[in-house]
């Protein structure tokens, strides 16, 4: 058995894809399902670039559930450590290809999604705290009881190479700015590696500006920031330097998923030791194949697919 690379916590879902573009959900006819959630996603584009990956979550006793899991083994990710929550359902979301580029999306996750129900009792503490690398999310600390439980896990794991936070920012799912800011902010000082957006920046460290707010990561003891500008490229910052890998042009189908995709690609550029301009190219290439296809998961590109790309 291949030793675990890779371990993801938290967001997992079903998303339902309309067959049908451009049209707003009430338009809609007809909906593909497929594998979702960032962490999910995350150990997905991994596990297709050849890295042994599993993601921590949990879902609901249904038959969604039944789905994500053995969705998780057809990708190659391990399901070993998806847990269940009694009495709540597998989240699902719909999202409308309008527009294509930025689509719209619509959570089911109520009274609160399984995922963000993660106890300490459902932490496998021995590969949180020796697995190469270690990815968590902005979402993940939005709500208790997952918040105290990924903080404990950053607690044990104390900042080891490779501990990575995805900035991960959905308003939906805080009670407040303020509150985001505090928390995702407090995880700035316990990983090695931050990535997100403009926005997901500002969130957690007070300015959109990509210089700025790598800068003020770095300050807080982050080795590697990673900053997603769109069509401007992505800045990667390091005490040694900072640099902007350009875009990699591509005709946008669906959005959603690109960023998940990067972060694959990411686990993959890290675990193999490669140089940050290398990893910020790499990853840059998955994105745009990502956000050139239908669906998120499904999506997630090859090895072969981005050598060619690049």
């Amino acid at each position: 058995m291949t030793a675990l690379e890779a371990l993801t916590v938290g967001r997992v879902g079903v998303d339902l894809y309309p067959e049908q573009s451009g049209v707003p959900l009430a338009g809609v006819s007809t909906f593909a399902k497929s594998l979702g959630g960032t962490a999910t996603n995350v150990a997905v584009a991994a596990a297709r670039l050849g890295r042994s990956t599993s993601v921590l979550t949990k879902v609901g006793p249904d038959g969604f559930g039944d789905y994500v899991r053995q969705a998780l083994r057809e990708f190659g990710v391990s399901p070993e450590h998806v847990g269940t929550s009694a009495g709540l359902q597998t989240p699902v979301v719909f999202c409308a290809l309008d527009p294509p580029a930025d689509p719209p999306l619509l959570f089911y996750r109520s009274p609160v999604a399984p995922d963000l129900t993660l106890a300490e009792a459902d932490v496998p503490w021995d590969v949180v705290e020796t697995v190469p690398l270690l990815w968590v999310t902005g979402t993940g600390v939005s709500v208790e009881p997952a918040r105290g439980t990924q903080r404990e896990m950053l607690r044990r794991r104390g900042r080891r190479a490779h501990t990575v936070l995805d900035l991960d920012f959905r308003p939906m799912f805080w009670p407040g700015t303020e509150t985001a800011h505090e928390e995702i902010g407090w995880m700035l000082d316990h990983v090695t590696v931050a990535v997100g957006n403009r926005t997901e920046a500002e969130v957690a460290v007070g300015t959109a500006d990509p210089d700025e707010a790598a800068s003020r990561m770095l300050a807080r003891g982050v080795e590697l920031a990673v900053i997603k500008k769109g069509a401007e490229g992505v800045l990667v910052a390091t005490a040694e330097g900072r640099w902007t890998v350009p875009p990699q042009r591509v005709d946008v189908v669906c959005g959603l998923g690109a960023g998940d995709g990067f972060g694959g690609a990411l686990i993959h550029g890290l675990l193999s030791g490669w140089d940050p301009v290398r990893i910020a190219t790499y990853a840059n290439a998955a994105g745009a194949l990502v956000a050139s296809r239908l669906a998120c998961a499904d999506a997630m590109p090859t090895a072969d697919e981005i050598e060619e790309l690049l």
